[in-house]
């Protein structure tokens, strides 16, 4: 699965702890608060996001982009500290 994940985040701390956790699961940096993966799991992107959770704050905003998932195209969302889920179809 591909996962694109950008991060839109309100102090350096926060952009340092995230990128840690990124780099930590394995995804690399393609530019400036955006990496991408093809190796990840779906249940290591459910502790990802869980982490995530954890080291941001009301004010941050993370995107992430999988594909395919289930031959769909997935953007999950955290922001204002709540995880919302979009789901792309195709035909």
């Amino acid at each position: 699965m591909f996962v694109a994940v950008v991060s839109d985040v309100s102090t350096d701390d926060h952009r340092l702890a995230v990128q840690r956790l990124l780099v930590q699961y394995g995804f690399n940096k393609v530019m400036k608060d955006l990496y991408e993966s093809t190796s990840i799991t779906d249940t290591a992107l459910t502790r990802l996001k869980r982490d995530i959770d954890r080291a941001t704050d009301f004010y941050d905003t993370i995107r992430l982009y999988q594909y395919p998932s289930q031959d769909t195209l997935v953007i999950s969302s955290l922001k204002e500290n709540k995880w919302r889920r979009l789901v792309v179809r195709t035909e």
